[in-house]
Formats: C-alpha cells, sequence, structure tokens
C-alpha cells in the first residue's frame, strides 16, 4: 500500500468531484463506503491499481494499491479538481448565482485516462442510463480483474479494475451480446481499443480531433470523455437527451434545441460543462409529459 495526504486550497467535495465517474449505483469499478471514503479501480499506464479517497477535516488521505499505485496517487490532486480553474466563472443569471452559492466547491477533476472514459461514455450513446450500466457491470465483471488490496468490507462482489485495452479487443460476438450491447456499439469501442494508445493526450483540442476522427464517436461522446479524463470544464455534451431542455428550462423558462443551448451558453464560454452540470446538479427541468425512453434489451433479440 501506499499514502499521500494533500491539503487543497478550497474544501473538497468528493461526490461532487467524483460522481461524474460513477456508472450507476452498481458500478462494479467504483463505490463509496459507510465512512464516505471513494475507492475506485483503473488499468494505469503501469497497470491495475485501487484507489480509495478520504476527506479527514481538510485534508485528503489516499491509499492505493497494486502496480498502478503510485500513478495514481500523483494524480490524486487533480482528479480532485487541482487544475481546475473556476475563478472567471460569473454566474449573470439568478439560477447560476444561487447553483454557485450551493455548489461552490464543485471542481472538474480529470482521471487522466482517454480510454477508460471512453468505453463507458460508447455503452451510453443513444440509450437510457440503466441499459449502459447494466452492460458495463456486465462486462467489467466479466472480463475485469478483481482490483488489487484489499476489498471494501461493505461490497457483496469484489470491486473489478475495467479490462484494458488488449482485453476489449478480444472479446467474442456473444459476450457483446450477453451484455445487451449491439454490434455497432462493440465495433466502436474495438476501433478505439486499437489504437486507444494514440488517444492518450493530455490537449482537450487534439483530443477531440482523435477520438471524432474514429468511427462511431461524435461530438456528444468526445465531450462526454473530455469532461472526465482532461477535466474540460468547456466540453458541451451536444446531441443529449436531456441537457438542452435543462439548460433552456433553467435559464429561460423554455425547452430548447441544440443551437438554443449552445447560444445560451456562449456568455459562459470556457465554462460551459460547468455551468452544464451544475443545472443538473440543482435538479431543475422541464415538466415530463411524454413518454420516457424505454429500457432496451438486445439480449432478447
Amino acid at each position: 500500500m501506499l499514502t499521500r495526504e494533500w491539503r487543497p486550497s478550497w474544501p473538497v467535495d468528493l461526490g461532487l468531484t467524483l460522481g461524474p465517474h460513477r456508472r450507476g449505483s452498481g458500478d462494479p469499478a467504483y463505490t463509496v463506503g459507510p465512512d464516505g471514503a471513494v475507492w475506485r479501480a483503473s488499468t494505469t499506464p503501469e497497470g491495475p491499481g485501487t484507489l480509495r479517497v478520504l476527506l479527514r477535516g481538510d485534508t485528503v488521505e489516499g491509499r492505493a494499491w497494486g502496480p498502478g499505485a503510485e500513478w495514481l496517487l500523483d494524480g490524486l490532486p487533480e482528479l480532485l479538481g487541482a487544475a481546475d480553474d473556476p475563478t472567471s466563472f460569473t454566474p449573470a443569471h439568478e439560477v447560476l448565482r444561487t447553483a454557485a452559492a450551493r455548489f461552490g466547491h464543485f471542481r472538474v477533476g480529470r482521471s487522466r485516462n482517454v480510454f477508460e472514459a471512453l468505453v463507458p461514455a460508447v455503452l451510453e450513446q443513444k440509450v437510457v442510463g440503466k441499459e449502459a450500466w447494466r452492460a458495463w457491470r456486465y462486462l467489467v465483471r466479466r472480463f475485469g480483474q478483481v482490483a488489487p488490496g484489499p476489498q471494501p468490507p461493505h461490497l457483496r462482489w469484489p470491486l473489478r479494475v475495467p479490462p484494458p485495452p488488449r482485453v476489449w479487443v478480444t472479446i467474442p460476438s456473444w459476450e457483446w451480446h450477453r451484455s445487451g450491447i449491439e454490434a455497432v456499439r462493440a465495433r466502436t469501442i474495438i476501433g478505439a481499443a486499437r489504437v486507444a494508445s494514440r488517444l492518450e493526450v493530455s490537449d482537450t483540442a487534439e483530443a477531440d480531433r482523435r477520438l471524432r476522427s474514429l468511427p462511431g464517436i461524435g461530438v456528444w461522446t468526445s465531450a462526454e470523455v473530455r469532461q472526465r479524463a482532461l477535466g474540460d470544464a468547456d466540453a458541451v455534451s451536444v446531441g443529449d437527451y436531456h441537457i438542452p431542455g435543462i439548460v433552456g428550462w433553467a435559464l429561460t423558462g423554455r425547452k430548447v434545441d441544440d443551437a438554443g443551448m449552445l447560444e445560451l451558453l456562449k456568455p459562459y464560454a470556457g465554462h460551459r460543462y460547468r455551468v452544464t452540470r451544475m443545472l443538473e446538479l440543482s435538479g431543475g427541468g422541464p415538466p415530463r409529459r411524454g413518454p420516457r425512453m424505454p429500457v432496451r434489451d438486445y439480449r432478447a433479440f
């Protein structure tokens, strides 16, 4: 076990900052213990690793195990938002001033792990979260390895490390089918896994270019990846099913489309993801009058 203590210059909120990395309440690679400690299992450039993060007063305590332990602890401050600079964010709308007061400790962290953020983003393309998270659970439990180090004592199933790129390439077609993923998304993940090393860049514009050059990866998927892996506070999830409605309703009292959302977000250039995330956290949105998107099950096809 390796350890690190870090005292940030702002009050860290682990749930707000690390929450976007969790893929549903049953995520096999992420859990929160009864003591508030966040556990994450990751495939790092040095190999598999487990990271446990606990807040004690104004000090962050990190513990890590496995070949990737040192890499995970080196990136702990960035994971919690040390590279994010919200000082130039000036909310012009009352709803955002309220959100800033309520979620003032929110920072956009970065995992520095592009491919690991890419796989669940592809699984979530054009489907409801439950459908994508069900597939993520199956694939990580089936092909990921047990996370190194001690297991969180509250878990029924062991924490597991998401598979490395070389494993995603070898998953047979019937296992994708059993997970509930159709051939299109499977091909997208396999294609990205074959060039995974080329995707690991720190510049957000270059990462966007490389991601969107791959078949099956568009502006929405690229933004979702850059938000989590690179801490891009300006990456807007254009094409999202919910976010334009949330933004439009919060800022104007009416629903808008993607173009309308981008127009409303223009004054917040550099912080557009920060704005959408804070509005999501605020819980507002237009009333739902139509049917919800169904949870499909390709395993029955």
